[in-house]
């Protein structure tokens, strides 16, 4: 496959997340390991991780940061978006002979994803979306749901004799970037009015997706746990920031969402 999946192509995607890690070695070793990044440069205390030379996680270590609180507003997950179908299914052939511990398997609809967590909390989505002209559109948007995962069906796109996961492809995105808020309402408008997103999908008044160009969400935002939740402590160990790649900017501007949450947008 020789271009970006659509989730990039839009006239802003998501270009990468920055942790902020209480041991930094250990956790980009994990995304190594685990999610199939590979190391593209360190700084000091940074390490940047990624797949076809581009740049989707920066980790920088701060030893003495407070680890992160669920309940707070921060990461749901980071959400790597493969290329291919088959990836994902080579992906969960690797996960379950490895005996990753994985903490969700869902159909959206849109995409088919596996959850987990890496070893400082912070949420991972590994996914595949499923062929944007099959997407049921919505009066409000794109239609989602969160449906038990056929395993049979993915695992059954894998030729016979493929050599299996091999790391994360050239093509692997953040395909999206899901948040914890204290109101999903105010999130929805702050990203309407600040970032020009489109609100794809809700779930109920907990959770609202978020995206440009036609994308089922580029942005989710949720309540789930931190319902209330106040501005966002810097000093905790968890998202430093979230950079996206804007079509439309000229320079680098940095933003912060109602609680705190940095938000990067950059020129494509």
């Amino acid at each position: 496959m020789n271009t970006l999946p659509f989730a990039a192509t839009t006239p802003v995607s998501v270009a990468s997340v920055g942790l902020r890690a209480r041991d930094g070695e250990a956790l980009a070793r994990f995304y190594k390991d685990v999610i199939g990044l590979v190391e593209i440069s360190r700084q000091g205390g940074m390490i940047a991780l990624g797949a076809g030379g581009r740049t989707l996680l920066e980790i920088e270590e701060d030893a003495s940061a407070t680890p992160d609180d669920p309940r707070q507003a921060g990461l749901f997950h980071t959400a790597f978006l493969l290329p291919e179908r088959t990836d994902l299914a080579r992906w969960a052939l690797f996960a379950r002979d490895g005996n990753l511990r994985l903490e969700g398997a869902s159909d959206h609809l849109v995409s088919e994803a596996l959850y987990l967590s890496d070893p400082e909390g912070n949420g991972i989505e590994i996914y595949a979306d499923r062929a944007p002209e099959s997407w049921t559109k919505t009066g409000d948007g794109i239609a989602m749901a969160t449906n038990p995962l056929d395993f049979q069906s993915l695992l059954a796109t894998m030729p016979e004799g493929d050599e299996g996961w091999r790391g994360a492809p050239e093509n692997t995105v953040v395909g999206h970037v899901h948040l914890r808020v204290g109101d999903p309402a105010t999130a929805e408008e702050w990203w309407h009015e600040a970032q020009g997103f489109e609100t794809m999908a809700r779930y109920g008044d907990r959770a609202v997706f978020l995206a440009t160009g036609g994308y089922h969400h580029h942005i989710g935002a949720n309540s789930w746990r931190s319902a209330g939740a106040a501005g966002r402590d810097p000093h905790r160990a968890g998202l430093s920031w979230v950079r996206l790649s804007s079509s439309n900017a000229t320079q680098e501007k940095e933003f912060a969402d109602p609680w705190g949450t940095l938000i990067r947008v950059a020129p494509a």
